[in-house]
């Protein structure tokens, strides 16, 4: 088993107190606001927070304070985590502990990556903090907690094999006293699952997969005497959220593998592009919905679940709120996993809406051409590029940053499938682009009724930033050309922007220290979609950037 470091390179001895972070902490979060110690701001995943020191009159104001590099040319898509005075940040190469105040480095660990271990790693979400630990997952496959203090290595813990089509680019949460992590290897014929972890000892708790075995509820979903369910997809390579009153977390699914739907004989193929509901000391599905029943999109359903508490027909619902790929905004009962509402948030041609009774889309004859041989282009390739979405309290609104870019797929030759092997069984293709062509929008959406208070539009390149709300009537976020904004949540107006070196593909958070209001994020060209769009504009390289009001 390879270590992520034997001994972490501390360039400055530093005594940092009351590192004990607890549970109670966790649920809590937001009410101490020196501290950011769950990812969006908290277990809901808001990404929304009540200070209000900057506002939309003075954050014209808003300067640097600090800035250092963190040692990575492979992206930054993971946001900060603050305790006690230490910013905690992670990406695919290193773990870093800062003074939040000032930038300067406490420690450093690197990630030392199995040999042979392919592609460029990133790694999103943040780190989890618990009981004076950080856990993070590598690229290739572990799940490890660093001491909080010292960032040196309690345990480690490999979950999954690259040979089998494994990769991890998640982030762990905590939830009532258990670490529970995910995978990624939608595309290499891969079976998805959710571990639980001893926090303390790193021990295996359970396993949930995402595809149901033979005899297993699900498993009708998929084609009888046919191995298709080893290789069904259903990767949860993003994150979860929480919610202690109900003790469930929330933790969405990808696509199912391959697009190809004859090898699946054209079933819902459970529990693939869903949100299953479950419990954190045993992995106990107790409900899920299904987004993209048989999905052939590659829409996935992964993207961080928002919880809220929403005055639904004149009465208060505990909702889930999703911005997801397949272009239609889901509100989801979160005791029962009943829908809602769903409303289209961008073009949609391969649905007409979603039918609130049986919660299934209502399909256009997309999918039938395309069953049929056809090559087709299909509305969106994705709604969003599974970054997390915001959401205001006092205005009910979700703030996204949405992407306007068809998918033009056709079905290709067959093709065994092999455990580990690339095999989407389609070609697929974006249509050429050109300059000032609007490919994405910042938007203000109502999530029940779909109507847009505000919706800027993006030329050129779309957004692969998150979107973070405050309580001062600003939502910050950024563009892959580097720009750090802050914008109008009223209007979507631009108040100010920020030039930093690289892209912005991370979420921005907010905390005090000493009583002033900080806001920090991450600058860093990476992922995919991001180099595809930006790599020829943008430089690479890894920073991060603190910014305060000038006094």
């Amino acid at each position: 088993m390879k270590k992520l470091c034997l001994l972490a390179i501390v360039l400055t001895i530093c005594a940092v107190s009351g590192l004990a972070q607890s549970a109670d902490e966790l649920v809590n979060a937001g009410r101490n606001a020196d501290n950011v110690t769950t990812h969006s701001m908290g277990y809901d995943r808001k990404s929304y927070s009540p200070l209000r020191q900057i506002t939309r009159a003075n954050v014209k104001r808003l300067v640097p304070v600090w800035t250092t590099s963190v040692w990575n040319e492979t992206g930054e898509l993971a946001a900060p985590a603050v305790y006690n005075g230490v910013m905690y940040i992670i990406n695919g190469r290193w773990t870093f502990a800062l003074d939040a105040r000032t930038g300067r480095q406490i420690w450093r660990t690197p990630v030392v990556l199995e040999q042979g271990t392919p592609g460029a790693p990133i790694t999103r979400g943040g780190p989890a903090l618990y009981n004076g630990k950080l856990y993070r997952v590598t690229y290739d496959n572990h799940l490890v907690a660093l001491d909080m203090k010292t960032g040196r290595e309690v345990w480690n813990q490999k979950f999954a094999d690259k040979q089998d089509g494994y990769y991890s680019t998640g982030a762990p949460i905590v939830a009532n006293g258990v670490v529970i992590s995910g995978m990624a290897g939608g595309e290499r014929t891969t079976r998805g699952f959710l571990d639980g972890w001893d926090p303390e000892t790193g021990a295996k708790l359970w396993q949930r997969y995402t595809i149901p075995a033979p005899g297993e509820p699900g498993s009708e979903s998929w084609p009888r005497n046919s191995d298709a369910w080893k290789y069904g997809g259903g990767p949860t390579w993003r994150s979860g959220s929480y919610d202690p009153q109900l003790d469930l977390v929330y933790w969405g699914t990808g696509n199912a593998e391959p697009y190809d739907p004859h090898q699946r004989e054209g079933l819902d193929s459970l529990f693939t592009s869903s949100v299953l509901a479950i419990r954190p000391k045993t992995g106990e599905i107790v409900c899920y919905y299904q987004y993209t029943p048989n999905d052939i999109y590659d829409v996935d359903g992964v993207d961080e679940l928002l919880l809220a508490d929403i005055q639904v027909g004149g009465r208060p619902r505990k909702v889930m709120v999703q911005a997801n790929k397949n272009g239609f905004l889901y509100v989801i009962d979160r005791t029962n996993c009943s829908l809602v509402a769903a409303n289209p948030y961008v073009k949609v041609n391969w649905a007409s809406s979603v039918d609130i009774e049986s919660g299934r889309p209502v399909l256009t004859d997309v999918y039938k051409r395309f069953f049929a041989g056809e090559e087709v282009e299909i509305w969106p390739s994705r709604g969003t590029n599974a970054v997390p979405i915001a959401f205001d309290p006092a205005s009910a609104l979700v703030f996204a940053s949405t992407w306007d870019v068809p998918r033009i797929q056709k079905i290709a030759a067959p093709k065994p499938q092999v455990l580990g092997a690339d095999s989407t069984g389609v070609t697929a293709r974006v249509p050429d682009l050109k300059p000032g062509d609007v490919i994405g929008h910042f938007v203000a959406i109502n999530p029940l009724t779909g109507d847009k208070k505000w919706d800027v539009p993006l030329t050129d390149l779309p957004s692969s930033a998150g979107m973070l709300a405050t309580a001062g009537g600003v939502v910050f976020t950024g563009k892959l050309t580097g720009e750090f904004l802050a914008l109008d949540a009223a209007t979507g107006k631009t108040l100010w922007q920020f030039q930093t070196g690289s892209s912005i593909n991370a979420t921005a958070i907010t905390y005090t220290q000493g009583g002033r209001q900080y806001v920090s994020i991450a600058s860093g060209r990476g992922g995919t979609l991001a180099n595809r769009y930006a790599a020829e504009k943008v430089p690479a390289g890894g920073s991060v950037w603190t910014f305060a009001l000038m006094p």
